[in-house]
């Protein structure tokens, strides 16, 4: 009985076509740890690494983040090189030749692309983050530190109607200079305080204001009030100023979404860029489909270069893939392109290459 109508020549390409992605992957992954391994051996050395934390806390975690990042490449390497021989061993024409159309010849390719852009879905959305926050905790525990903040004049819109300002954030001291706090209602500013620095007190887990100044504006006129010292609890907490590099991908696609609200309550300025990577992890996948129909379009035909001919030709169409995908990001990043078209464009015209090539195919 098939499955999902499948025949015994759609298991024959699938086997194939997941065969040769995943012993693609696996043979870069052992070359990739090889390599980083020897590149960091004495990072882990120096810091007394145990064992057991680089095996399971690093590489164990390293493998899936890697795997995703080129499973667009491999799943593009993997139909180029068994399509490429299945041609040049005249598999392809016998196929066709028996009545099967080369749309229906697409379909087990699909099926093998649906099963490796769902994979990389979950991987991207719910398994690496949490992956990746294991890995860069050990990566800043025992290789370098992670503690950055280059922030000028940052603002935030902590609660509705209630804005603060620092002119710079000390991450080391946790105190931010130049503070200062507007609380708005309907629109009208009620209150401003203006401080020297507000300092973050962890054992009493409030902010201590010193050298402030407050004007509050009322219905009779204005009420000034002076002080060297104010503690208050403010919705505000030091770890937000002491965000790693790339922290996003320790968040999972719900948790993502949860934080795009929150800084867009804020009004936070790095809003375009967490809509590029919420973006990137519904787009990437959805790749896989256009590589692999590009791919196969590329290969079903036998030529005189042979297989290296298509395998070459296939790496450049990739490696133009992820380098427009760059570039169009970069776009979006400079406030010239909407993120969401930015993210999906390459797509969209990797897609209209796809189809050209599709006609293209022997039928």
């Amino acid at each position: 009985m098939s499955i999902l109508g499948l025949k015994k020549i759609d298991f024959y390409i699938i086997k194939k076509f997941l065969g040769t992605y995943f012993f693609s992957i696996i043979i870069i992954i052992s070359i990739a740890v090889v390599f980083d391994f020897s590149e960091k051996v004495e990072d882990f050395i120096e810091k007394s690494a145990p064992f057991k934390a680089i095996a399971l806390d690093y590489y164990l975690n390293f493998i899936p983040y890697f795997a995703n990042l080129f499973s667009s490449l491999f799943t593009f390497v993997a139909v180029i090189f068994f399509t490429s021989k299945m041609a040049y061993n005249t598999e392809i024409i016998a196929i066709l030749s028996s009545g099967v159309s080369f749309r229906r010849l697409m379909y087990p390719y699909f099926v093998s692309a649906f099963v490796i852009g769902l994979l990389s879905f979950i991987l991207i959305a719910y398994v690496i983050p949490p992956a990746n926050a294991t890995r860069l905790d050990f990566t800043y525990k025992y290789i370098k530190n992670p503690i950055r903040n280059n922030e000028k004049n940052i603002h935030r819109q902590i609660e509705p109607g209630l804005f603060i300002y620092m002119q710079r954030y000390a991450v080391g001291s946790d105190i931010g200079y130049k503070f200062s706090m507007e609380k708005f209602e309907n629109g009208l500013l009620k209150s401003k305080l203006i401080s020297d620095y507000a300092k973050w007190d962890s054992t009493t887990a409030k902010w201590i204001i010193r050298n402030y100044y407050i004007r509050e504006i009322t219905e009779d006129g204005e009420n000034i009030l002076e002080g060297s010292r104010i503690d208050t609890t403010l919705n505000l907490h030091p770890e937000e100023f002491k965000r790693i590099a790339n922290f996003t991908e320790t968040m999972t696609l719900p948790e993502l979404n949860e934080y795009i609200k929150e800084q867009k309550m804020q009004g936070a300025d790095n809003i375009t860029e967490l809509l590029i990577d919420k973006y990137q992890r519904l787009a990437f996948p959805f790749s896989t489909f256009l590589l692999t129909l590009i791919g196969v379009s590329l290969s079903s035909r036998k030529v005189r270069g042979g297989i290296g001919m298509h395998i070459g030709f296939g790496l450049l169409l990739s490696f133009s893939y992820l380098l427009f995908l760059q570039f169009s990001t970069m776009f979006a990043i400079s406030g010239s392109m909407n993120p969401l078209f930015a993210v999906w464009l390459p797509n969209i015209i990797y897609a209209i290459i796809s189809i050209f090539l599709y006609r293209m195919a022997p039928k």
